[in-house]
């Protein structure tokens, strides 16, 4: 393991006004703010961090808006911008959440809300999702500030409420409702992304989001006669239920081959000397590690029932049965997707739109695209850098079509240099998240240069 795995966070740190100074402090801070989000009505600890972060700008002398969609979910919006900025250029969009998902302590080896440094590793709930992020971009801009440096255009620093819920009172919010928010914006850059695979030549693959599947949770619904249990019922609603989840879970989706997923596949394979297996892509892919799981679930639609609710009593046939299920589409192929699940629904089946979120999906080239190659070969020579489709979500997806039309080139890329054995993935809302120290060194230094570079 390289030195960045091994030295102490004395060693790492150049000086008071280097990028890295405070970015295990800040992280490890953000941390011990409990900001665990159950659902709409249970949610906790954003309005504390809007708090927190807005003392770190205040103190370099940037102002800060905050805006609440309801009380207490609030979302925080800078823009840091010192005389000498070229204001002629586009704004660039730095971003991420205050939320994390929720934790069971009891099951961690250190307590999620600890912060602590344990095995040269900041461990808490959003050391990676995504606190640590934040803590890049709050040290780097604060160490720039210090130095009198100024960045290369305007940076626009919002920290959204609500991710883990899927942004309808972040940045779904903050797109409707406060649109300018997001003027003079071009490019954003944020999550999830910019973290190192190592190929078995040790050379490192730094893979950034430049698309992501959009979602459809929803809710269908059968009815039928209520009657006793002992009895045959054929217009039974569970029965009903269950014959259209059995409809829908047993399609096999078409491999849509969307440009940034087929670009990723070949490069990965000619990096790695894979055969790829269509049939069987995890495991054809097994070799880049866990990534893996992600990647083999962005060649077509997914559809997961994840709740089932029906009946209250083991004796009495309900008359109404329900599921609710998280389905993900690949970008250009939503209405394709919901209109085969409710065809492969069938007649009687109701259905009830949850939450959608729109899919996103930019060029991979431009001047953000640019600086995250220049920045990360800074501190990395000769990596390379690859465009990936993300599976799961972000905050781009309330705000990369702005209701008024404009578009937003959104990029996942948290930079992480990571020892070849860490299992980042499996840490994204799981057990034990941790991000090691010299990865959020690392990623502080990149955020530096991008800040330089866009």
């Amino acid at each position: 393991m390289s030195d960045l795995f091994t030295m102490t966070l004395e060693d790492l740190v150049d000086g008071p006004n280097c990028p890295q100074a405070e970015v295990v402090d800040i992280c490890s801070r953000m941390i011990q703010i409990d900001s665990q989000n159950f659902g709409p009505q249970d949610a906790r600890g954003e309005g504390e961090m809007c708090h927190y972060v807005a003392g770190l700008l205040d103190d370099i002398g940037v102002g800060v808006t905050i805006h609440e969609s309801e009380p207490g979910r609030a979302t925080l919006v800078a823009e840091w911008a010192p005389e000498g900025t070229d204001m002629s250029r586009p704004a660039l969009l730095l971003h991420g959440h205050s939320d994390t998902v929720p934790f069971e302590a009891a099951d961690w080896t250190h307590h999620p809300l600890s912060g602590e440094i344990h095995d040269n590793c900041v461990w808490g709930r959003g050391a990676i999702d995504m606190k640590g992020f934040l803590a890049m971009v709050l040290s780097a801009i604060r160490a720039r500030q210090r130095r009198g440096e100024v960045p290369s255009r305007p940076i626009r620093f919002i920290m959204f409420a609500d991710e883990e819920c899927s942004g309808t009172l972040g940045s779904t919010w903050l797109g409707v409702n406060h649109p300018e928010a997001f003027d003079g914006v071009t490019e954003a850059i944020s999550e999830v992304g910019g973290f190192s695979l190592t190929t078995p030549q040790g050379r490192r693959v730094y893979v950034v989001q430049s698309a992501e599947k959009g979602l459809w949770w929803f809710r269908m619904s059968a009815t039928g006669s209520a009657g006793h249990g002992s009895m045959r019922n054929p217009d039974n609603a569970v029965t009903h239920l269950l014959d259209a989840l059995s409809r829908i879970d047993s399609y096999q989706w078409p491999d849509l081959h969307h440009p940034v997923q087929e670009e990723f596949l070949n490069q990965i394979a000619a990096m790695w000397g894979l055969t790829i297996d269509r049939d069987d892509l995890e495991s054809s892919l097994s070799a880049i590690g866990p990534l893996s799981r992600m990647v083999a679930a962005c060649c077509a639609h997914s559809v997961t029932p994840t709740v089932l609710s029906a009946g209250y009593k083991v004796n009495v046939v309900p008359t109404r049965a329900s599921a609710e299920v998280d389905a993900r589409f690949i970008p250009g192929a939503q209405e394709d997707m919901i209109s085969t699940i409710k065809s492969l629904a069938g007649p009687g089946i109701d259905f009830e739109t949850i939450s959608l979120k729109p899919a996103a999906a930019a060029p991979f080239e431009g001047a953000a695209v640019a600086a995250i190659r220049q920045a990360v070969n800074a501190e990395d020579p000769g990596a390379v850098v690859l465009p990936y489709l993300n599976s799961a979500g972000t905050d781009a997806k309330g705000f990369a079509v702005l209701p008024d039309g404009r578009r937003i080139n959104c990029y996942g890329c948290t930079p992480l240099r990571l020892p070849a054995d860490f299992d980042f993935i499996s840490l994204f809302h799981g057990v034990d998240e941790r991000v090691p120290v010299g990865s959020l060194v690392f990623g502080a230094k990149v955020v530096d240069h991008i800040l330089q570079e866009a």
